[in-house]
C-alpha cells in the first residue's frame, strides 16, 4: 500500500460514511488489486486470498465510521488486511510455526545481501510459497510492507526479539530455496 498518491481521498470516505453504496464500490475498485496482492502474499493461496480480501472489506465496511483519519486510509486498510489474513491462518491451523519458530537463536538478522544479478520474480514467488506461513508472513510484512520488528510483534502478539529471529530464519530459508532452484536451472 506504499506510494505517495492516496488511492482513497477524503471525499470518497465521506460518501462511504454517508451510506452511498456506489462510493463503497468505488473504494473497493480503487483498492482491490493491492488488497488481494497483500492477502495472497500472506496466505499463499489464490482462493484463500480472495476469502481474506472479502473478510477485510467486510471489516472495513463495518468499521469505516470509526476510522479517525489519524493515519492514511491505505495504512488503516493494510492493517485490516493483515489482521484478516492472520485470523484466517489461525482458523486454518496454518499458523503454528509462528509459535514453534520462537527458538532461542539470539543472533539478529543480517542486513539483506547485495544482489549481483537480478533474480527471476517467479523464482522468488515460488521460494516464498515454500516458506511456512508464519515465516512468510513475517518476511512479507517486514520486507515488502516496511513494518518494523516492533510493529510486526504487536500484530502477531510476540516479542520484537522473536520477530528478529523469525526474519533471520525466513531470509535464510528463502536464500537456500532460491540458491537451490537456481542451481537446478543451470
Amino acid at each position: 500500500m506504499a506510494g505517495s498518491n492516496a488511492l482513497v481521498d477524503a471525499e470518497l470516505l465521506k460518501a462511504c460514511r454517508s451510506g452511498d453504496p456506489g462510493a463503497f464500490e468505488e473504494l473497493v475498485r480503487r483498492t482491490q488489486h493491492r488488497v488481494y496482492a497483500l492477502a495472497y502474499r500472506l496466505v499463499g493461496d489464490r482462493g484463500e486470498a480472495e476469502d481474506v480480501a472479502q473478510e477485510a472489506y467486510l471489516r472495513v465496511f463495518r468499521s469505516l465510521g470509526g476510522f479517525r483519519q489519524e493515519a492514511r486510509f491505505e495504512t488503516w486498510l493494510h492493517r485490516i488486511v493483515v489482521n484478516a489474513a492472520l485470523s484466517h491462518l489461525r482458523r486454518r491451523g496454518r499458523f503454528g510455526d509462528l509459535v514453534r519458530d520462537a527458538g532461542t537463536d539470539p543472533e539478529p538478522p543480517p542486513a539483506p545481501p547485495a544482489q549481483d544479478r537480478a533474480v527471476d520474480r517467479d523464482l522468488i514467488r515460488r521460494a516464498l510459497e515454500e516458506l511456512p506461513a508464519g515465516s512468510r508472513t513475517t518476511l512479507v510484512l517486514y520486507e515488502m510492507y516496511g513494518l518494523s520488528c516492533r510493529e510486526i510483534g504487536e500484530e502477531l502478539g510476540v516479542s520484537e526479539g522473536a520477530v528478529k529471529v523469525r526474519l533471520h530464519r525466513a531470509r535464510r530459508r528463502l536464500k537456500e530455496a532460491i540458491h537451490g532452484a537456481s542451481e537446478h536451472a543451470v
